[in-house]
Parts: structure tokens; C-alpha cells; sequence
């Protein structure tokens, strides 16, 4: 049982005290599971971190998982993620209950609109130097440039676009 306790009390601090989702909390998780406690080896860790990237889902959630799972099964991986999760959530209902009294104030409505190009730069950067990392040729670009103005300026549902293009990649595969 102090085991579970251990595993979610790291997780949660992890959790609650990392901003800038999982990739910034990679080297805490390392640190605290390969450093401090060595429940796992780096080159083990390293091949967890591979895994969790490839697997569908949040980053840090995954680490959770594939973490907790190595070190107490199935449990221990609800545990750990569980620590994960929990005080972000908290935080958030904690904020969205305090919010809707403010909702209509002026002061809160310039903040959150002062808030905005920041969550766009936020966005934009990693998208950045991803494309930078995939797209090698200039054409390789035009896509997510029209698919940005589609949805942008004509209003296209990214939804549809996802649905399209997921019908297009299977029959240009089924073509090949």
C-alpha cells in the first residue's frame, strides 16, 4: 500500500507544480524514478519515453502509465496516472468555479483577450518547429497552409478536414 501512496504522492507533485505539459515534465519524472528512487535504468526510461511519444494520448499521462505499470501492474499504473491527472483537474475546476462570478467583469474580459495571442504563440511554435522538422521541401507546406486558411477564413470544419483527409490518405493507400 505505501508503495501505491508513493507512486501517486510523486505523480501528483509532478503534476501539480509542472507547467508546460508533459514534455517539460519528463526530466522530473526522470529524476524522481531513475535518480531518486532507480526503480528504472535511463536507458530503460529512454525507451519508455520512445514509447510514450508513440503511443495515442498525452505524454505525460503515458508516462504515468507505462511508469506505474513497471513498477506495481496494472494498479499501479491506474495510481500513477491518477496522480497525473488529479491536480490539474482540481486546478481547473477550482478556476472555473471561481470564474463564473467574474465572467461578465471588464477587467477579467481584457485579460483573457490580452491572454489569446500568447495561447496562439504557445500553439504556433511548437507547430513551427515541428513543420520545420517534417516539412523539408517548400511544397511540402501548401497543405497545412491551405487547410490553415480553409478553416480560418472560409470557416471549414476542422473536423471535416480530418474526416477528408483521413478518406484521402486511405485511398491514396489503397491506390499504392
Amino acid at each position: 500500500m505505501k508503495m501505491y501512496l508513493v507512486l501517486f504522492w510523486i505523480f501528483a507533485k509532478i503534476g501539480a507544480f509542472t507547467l508546460g505539459g508533459g514534455y517539460a515534465m519528463l526530466p522530473l519524472i526522470e529524476r524522481e524514478i531513475v535518480d531518486n528512487k532507480k526503480w528504472i535504468d535511463r536507458p530503460e526510461f529512454l525507451d519508455l519515453v520512445a514509447i510514450a511519444q508513440s503511443a495515442p494520448g498525452i505524454l505525460a499521462v503515458n508516462m504515468a502509465i507505462f511508469v506505474g505499470y513497471k513498477i506495481k501492474g496494472t494498479l499501479g499504473s491506474v495510481v500513477a496516472t491518477l496522480g497525473a491527472v488529479l491536480p490539474s483537474f482540481i486546478i481547473i475546476l477550482l478556476i472555473a468555479l471561481c470564474f463564473r462570478g467574474y465572467k461578465d467583469n471588464p477587467v477579467v474580459a481584457r485579460v483573457f483577450k490580452g491572454i489569446r495571442p500568447a495561447v496562439v504563440a504557445l500553439i504556433a511554435v511548437p507547430v513551427v518547429n515541428m513543420g520545420r522538422t517534417v516539412c523539408k521541401r517548400p511544397a511540402a507546406w501548401l497543405i497545412p497552409a491551405v487547410v490553415a486558411l480553409g478553416v480560418w477564413k472560409v470557416g471549414v470544419s476542422p473536423v471535416g478536414i480530418v474526416l477528408a483527409a483521413g478518406l484521402i490518405g486511405w485511398l491514396w493507400g489503397r491506390k499504392k
